[in-house]
């Protein structure tokens, strides 16, 4: 089974964390942030969105689970 956190052998394991305002995002995902005004999102290097979650710091123990690196970005 492929997830979007399986990366092939020797490719760039460095994802990218980045805030996303609620208000930005499609509606149905608007009402499901439960009251959040603010989300971070982790792509891949080619700007595949991977995740989206409530935290930072989530954000990145997500990517460390993984086996990737994570950094911010502003």
């Amino acid at each position: 089974m492929h997830t979007p956190f399986d990366f092939k052998e020797g490719a760039d394991r460095t994802v990218y964390v980045k805030p996303v305002a609620v208000a930005d995002l499609p509606k149905e995902l608007q009402e499901s942030a439960e009251g959040h005004k603010q989300l971070y999102a982790v792509h891949d290097a080619e700007g595949s969105q991977l995740a989206l979650v409530a935290g930072r710091r989530l954000a990145f123990l997500l990517a460390r689970e993984h086996d990737l690196t994570p950094v911010a970005v502003h």
